[in-house]
């Protein structure tokens, strides 16, 4: 009988490292878990069905730009995001706060309203309130919803960081009002403090009195070093409940998800494996491999002779050199479907080397592999 409650499974440890379970009446996801993100309701150039062939158990979906296109009412019509775009598996969405701080010339923050936009598509004025934010991700159909939240851009200023904690507390008790009591669905709150530990331990405190399903490290991935990501995650993940999942947003590169997990991160989510695709980039157990490279031009191996997904192992890496120069769109279709499953593998090498106690092991042969 499948379980209709959200909850979350604390399975082991190696050190940090956390081997964990999600339970949604959706499917579980195994963690640490890679998310691919599907920001206007299709994980780029791949089709639905050879994303959950990856072994991919979650996807990602953005509160903002389902808002603008298609908008609630047709997604009402569907009974949300999963009819519409055929997946079947727990969905997590981003709440739009992201959008605040990327889009930042086309919005202005009123503290009581929200972020008010001025419509990227149209010009038209979009009022993205906390409510507002739950609604839109109510209609979207989410089975793991984030608050609305401020997200500074890379600063050392204490004040602006400290001023987008107290909007960000504000909102997500707003947030947590709206979302209600269904126990099927997670509402996370966001942790801000740019890369200062207390700051980070001050919003942290704010957002466990207000009690959430999971939390996350909102307002990194945001140009700063990697060591200093590193270095908060390091000083600030204690501070947070330990039987409750861990969201690293918008991260990263293969060496970011290893690093992070290594300090106690259970979540994922980047465009890094189909935005490289589309350059032609692909992660490889080989490392990265640039196939604009004139080197692939005559090599008849496969990125891995392994992968039976849309039979991408008969693909030499002289033809997907020849589609990139032709210009060909397949290059990209085929080498961001790779990249996903390869970050799938990645994670579940993961996975397993924290149940075998190796995960120090596997930490010191790939931390440095793909730099």
């Amino acid at each position: 009988m499948p379980n209709n409650l959200f909850s979350f499974e604390l399975i082991t440890q190696c050190e940090k490292a956390r081997l964990g379970k999600i339970i949604t009446p959706r499917g579980s996801i195994d963690t640490p878990a890679f998310m691919p993100v599907g920001t206007q309701g299709t994980v780029k150039g791949i089709f639905t069905d050879d994303i959950l062939k990856t072994g991919t158990q979650i996807i990602l979906g953005n509160t903002y730009h389902l808002l603008l296109r298609p908008g609630i009412d047709i997604l009402n019509k569907f009974d949300g995001l999963h009819d519409f775009m055929n997946w079947s598996g727990p969905i997590l969405t981003d709440s739009g706060g992201y959008q605040i701080m990327s889009l930042s010339k086309l919005n202005k923050i009123d503290k009581n309203l929200g972020a008010i936009f001025k419509s990227h598509l149209d010009g038209k004025k979009i009022i993205l309130s906390p409510e507002k934010s739950i609604q839109v991700q109510k209609s979207i159909n989410s089975d793991i919803m984030m608050v609305l939240d401020e997200c500074p851009k890379l600063t050392n200023d204490k004040k602006i960081l400290s001023n987008a904690i107290k909007t960000s507390t504000n909102w997500a008790h707003r947030c947590k009002i709206e979302f209600g009591n269904n126990k099927s669905k997670a509402l996370f709150g966001i942790a801000q403090g740019g890369l200062y530990k207390d700051l980070r331990i001050e919003s942290i405190s704010k957002l466990i009195e207000i009690d959430f399903d999971g939390y996350a490290m909102g307002g990194l991935a945001v140009g700063e070093k990697q060591i200093d990501m590193f270095r908060i995650l390091n000083e600030s993940l204690d501070y947070f409940p330990k039987t409750k999942p861990r969201y690293l947003m918008g991260v990263g590169t293969p060496k970011d998800l290893l690093g992070a997990v290594a300090e106690g991160i259970d979540m994922f989510d980047c465009v890094m494996p189909t935005r490289s695709g589309r350059t032609g980039l692909a992660f490889t157990w080989e490392g990265k491999i640039n196939l604009k490279n004139s080197k692939y031009q005559n090599d008849k191996s496969p990125l891995d002779a392994k992968c039976d997904i849309r039979d991408l192992k008969k693909y030499s890496k002289s033809y997907l050199n020849h589609l990139i120069k032709s210009n060909e769109m397949m290059a990209s279709m085929l080498i961001s479907l790779h990249n996903i499953y390869f970050y799938q593998q990645f994670m579940r090498e993961i996975r397993e080397n924290i149940k075998n106690d190796t995960f120090n092991i596997f930490y010191k042969k790939y931390i440095n592999f793909f730099d």
